[in-house]
């Protein structure tokens, strides 16, 4: 709340600098590592039955992620009728709720030993179960190449809205919009899941629906039908996201949620500005739908991998049982 008020004060003051800017960015990076991390490993404990809890986990997984691209398409609407500094002034203002809502959690925390070791030996632990869990790292593998080469799609909206469909902010929000909508039906959909449903056949599905709405977006001639996949794209992204988020945490020991979140996290959060600045660099080079086409493209071609591997992991298996 501190860094989003002092950022908020520097709008109000207008008083752009870069460098304090990226001081702050990367306070809430810090910050948001150990949040998010936290937060997603807390889910588990606020649920009492153990048969909702991936309901549960499904649901807080589709508020984490449809937050991401809702929020941006209200911010464009507020942006658009009231401009920046109301945007960043509500942004600081609404760490009030979040505090309120923590403050009044009773939480009961299954009790596990703390580790006598130092940091770099748990995340060695860490590393060392997602190798002897084939199926959960193959997802922090597939949400790693996502995040590098296919989801920093998203941030290329604002050139579609201006360059390519020459539009002007209302445009934008337009495609802000259509993604929060798509996200919104995304939630609703995986709020509804049943305990018991095939999520890897979801990951597949909605990984397919994401990269064909990436390609269309991308070779898209009229604005509609861009729209149309902006919102395509993120249904596909909320679904796909919020899937791998379950799968991880519905089996992973209780021991080891924290730190395989934490690569999940990382494989997320912290691979996406990369990719954004790879894809940014190329689109510079290349064009814009070019670039966005090949992220389409490149997702396809992970979706296959996956599809493969998760094949060959399967007569690995049976073999294993006829013996």
């Amino acid at each position: 709340m501190l860094q989003a008020g002092t950022l908020a004060l520097m709008v109000w003051l207008n008083y752009y600098n870069i460098f304090w800017i990226g001081i702050l960015s990367l306070v809430q990076g810090l910050v948001t590592s150990l949040d998010v991390t936290a937060r997603q490993s807390l889910v588990v404990n606020l649920v009492d039955r153990k048969e909702d809890i991936p309901n549960a986990i499904a649901l807080n997984s589709s508020v984490f992620n449809g937050a991401r691209l809702i929020g941006p398409a209200i911010a464009g609407v507020i942006l658009s009728s009231f401009g920046e500094n109301v945007c960043f002034l509500i942004n600081f203002l609404s760490y009030i709720a979040v505090l309120v809502c923590l403050s009044l959690m009773k939480v009961k925390i299954t009790k596990i030993e703390k580790s006598t070791e130092n940091i770099w030996f748990d995340l060695k632990e860490g590393f060392q179960y997602l190798k002897a869990s084939p199926n959960i790292s193959s997802l922090i593998l597939l949400m790693a190449t996502s995040s590098l080469l296919v989801i920093p799609f998203t941030t290329f909206l604002p050139v579609f809205a201006k360059d390519i469909f020459h539009g002007n902010a209302t445009t934008f929000s337009w495609f802000e919009s259509c993604g929060g909508m798509g996200a919104l039906i995304g939630a609703i959909y995986m709020a509804t899941l049943k305990s018991h449903r095939n999520f890897t056949k979801i990951i597949i599905r909605s990984g397919f629906i994401l990269s064909i709405s990436v390609f269309a977006l991308a070779v898209s001639p009229f604005l509609v039908m861009g729209l149309f996949f902006t919102a395509t794209a993120a249904l596909g992204l909320m679904a796909q996201n919020s899937s791998i988020n379950t799968y991880l945490q519905t089996h992973t020991a209780d021991k080891m949620r924290g730190r395989t979140m934490s690569y999940y996290i990382m494989a997320f959060q912290g691979i996406l500005p990369i990719g954004t600045l790879l894809m940014g660099y190329l689109a510079h080079l290349f064009g814009t739908a070019s670039i966005v086409a090949f992220e389409g493209i490149a997702g396809i071609l992970i979706m296959l991998s996956f599809i493969y591997y998760r094949k060959n992991r399967i007569k690995e298996a049976k073999a294993r049982l006829d013996v």
